[in-house]
């Protein structure tokens, strides 16, 4: 479920917004998106994947929030994992380099570790 938008990183570029199938987060005037209906959320990770500036944490728990610490979250790594080890921008167009979706687990472990741990 979607837990934070980091302002410090946002651009308000709103792709997150557009993208996302259940339209839980909004745009706000002059500031970054909000998330407005948080209980919405699918945990599909697809305002992760079309924000370019790694500014969104999702959390793995599709059923209910969870409190996460924005400071553990930046040292974490996780902020821009998904987008990477997808392969997503990066690789798109390089025929040489194809999908790797297979690294995910390991994304979804860690954040999970991390909640379980209060972090």
């Amino acid at each position: 479920m979607i837990e934070l938008i980091l302002e410090e990183r946002c651009a308000a570029c709103n792709k997150c917004v557009e993208i996302c199938p259940t339209n839980v987060l909004a745009i706000a005037p002059d500031r970054i998106p909000r998330i407005a209906r948080q209980e919405e959320c699918e945990t599909c990770f697809m305002c992760e994947l079309y924000c370019p500036h790694d500014a969104i944490y999702v959390g793995p728990d599709c059923e209910k929030p969870q409190p996460v610490d924005k400071g553990a979250i930046l040292v974490s790594g996780l902020l821009g994992e998904f987008r990477r080890n997808h392969g997503w921008d990066e690789w798109a167009n390089d025929p040489h380099y194809t999908n790797e979706h297979w690294q995910m687990e390991n994304v979804f472990l860690r954040a999970r570790d991390l909640v379980k741990a209060g972090q």
